[in-house]
């Protein structure tokens, strides 16, 4: 591993943390000895390309993620930003952007850069490659199965509809393994295994791509990224950067989910339960613990690397506050309609508040109306629906319910217990605003639940780099 540059004795050295979100850019300033935070700043991408190809696309334009950026990283400090002495980068996973090697940016705008001949971010909500498509791809070496919205899928369904469009770049990753390439200035793209995992076709366990599997399945393997361990270096900035001199250390980027975890899991005996667009239920697994050789594509859990060779075992929902945001934007639809409007947050806050009022209720929701990867098939459901039970404080209480009783169908509480799981870290930002979805979560765990550390990939980032460089 590099050295890091010597700061003098007098300036204090910074660790930038960076999560690319899958609606906000964070990022944040860590003092690298106390790991003490400094500074931060969130902005969000509205990035969202609205889908008129009727193939199910779910696509965000990466100059408007990349000017969220800048001008988040803008906002710190700039004397402190002189400081840095290193950057790590997470964001979500899954999702594929492709550029051209050496031509991917343009750093022309003084200390920034801007993207120049990439194509749209296809992100891990994409719904274009139906279950009958990925039945057709071979079997991945890999004890994770392959979903639509996995990088590796996206490709092979270029393959299949649009080669031509493969044809015009030559350069492939996440959208954070970009900004590391772009930062770095880098022909191709480094990635962690972290990252490679929910691509699929890469083994964990040897850390390598099935690149037999995919060579004789045709797949284009220039477009395959270069390993690199979690926690390793991708290069030193290019260029002066908001003020970081050049010749600063980036680390390889990261999965903000694992990131997520880092920043809150206190103790080996924690669970975290993360409830923002998505919800994932997660524990760490004994160090010498090893994944099955082959996909169990219906099981409820998977295993993600996590560092140093270990892994989490993951109860990831699709479903989490996606389906809360489409009930509320159903409701505006309704509303427009009949002649009346309310923005987002007011409708949020009388909901809730219709909720508290209503400590239980008979009503049933199944809320997966986007399916689940080990279940694509199962959608959403309302049931035991009767006359006293359609109020919006019956329904809103319904479907907070559902959404636990969704995730713990996936991760059972015996299989807490088994872990020796002692406590629940309960985070993210769905969580945090909704008392009637804190209220469903005390309720659906044995164990206790606390809520001080709240999960931030931004923060989690930064603090493995603290910890590991």
């Amino acid at each position: 591993m590099a050295d890091l540059p010597v700061q003098s004795a007098a300036m204090s050295a910074y660790t930038l943390g960076i999560d690319i979100g899958t609606t906000s850019v964070k990022v944040v300033l860590l003092e690298t000895d106390s790991r003490s935070l400094v500074a931060t700043h969130s902005l969000p991408t509205t990035s969202d390309i609205v889908d008129s190809s009727g193939i199910k696309a779910k696509e965000q334009d990466p100059d408007r993620i990349i000017d969220a950026l800048n001008r988040c990283v803008a906002l710190l400090p700039r004397d402190k930003l002189q400081g840095v002495s290193s950057i790590g980068l997470s964001g979500q996973m899954h999702g594929v952007l492709f550029w051209k090697a050496n031509n991917g940016c343009d750093w022309s705008n003084r200390d920034s850069f801007t993207p120049r001949n990439t194509s749209q971010l296809i992100t891990w909500e994409d719904g274009r490659c139906s279950s009958h498509f990925l039945s057709s791809l071979p079997q991945p070496d890999s004890h994770l199965s392959v979903a639509t919205g996995f990088g590796c899928a996206t490709i092979f369904w270029y393959m299949n509809h649009r080669p031509e469009f493969l044809e015009d770049f030559t350069v492939a990753g996440t959208i954070q393994d970009y900004v590391v390439s772009m930062l770095c200035g880098l022909d191709i793209c480094v990635m962690t295994p972290q990252n490679a995992a929910s691509w699929g076709f890469f083994n964990t366990s040897s850390n390598q791509w099935n690149t037999d599997i995919l060579k004789a399945a045709g797949f284009p393997l220039h477009l395959l990224p270069h390993c690199v361990p979690s926690g390793g270096l991708a290069g030193n900035t290019c260029s002066d950067w908001h003020g970081i001199p050049a010749g600063r250390p980036v680390a390889a980027a990261l999965g903000d989910f694992q990131c997520s975890v880092y920043s809150c899991m206190s103790e080996r005996t924690d669970a975290v339960l993360n409830i923002s667009t998505s919800a994932q239920l997660t524990f760490a697994l004994p160090v010498d613990f090893k994944p099955p050789d082959s996909p169990q594509p219906a099981s409820s859990i998977t295993y993600f690397p996590y560092f140093n060779d270990s892994y989490l075992a993951v109860a990831a929902s699709l479903n989490g506050g996606n389906v809360l945001a489409t009930f509320v934007k159903m409701l505006r639809a309704w509303m427009k309609d009949l002649g009346a409007e309310l923005s987002d947050s007011c409708l949020y806050e009388k909901l809730i508040n219709c909720a508290l009022n209503q400590d239980t209720s008979d009503l049933r929701v199944s809320p997966t109306i986007l399916g689940e990867r080990h279940d694509p098939l199962c959608l959403g459901q309302v049931t035991e629906i009767s006359t006293t039970n359609l109020s919006l404080g019956h329904v809103t209480r319904a479907l907070c319910r559902g959404v636990m009783d969704n995730i713990t169908s996936m991760m059972p509480a015996e299989c807490l217990q088994q872990a020796g799981v002692s406590r629940i870290v309960g985070s993210g930002s769905a969580l945090a605003r909704n008392e009637v979805l804190k209220q469903e979560v005390e309720k659906a765990f044995l164990q206790p639940v606390v809520y001080g550390q709240n999960a931030d990939s931004a923060v989690g980032v930064a603090m493995v780099l603290c910890d590991l460089l």
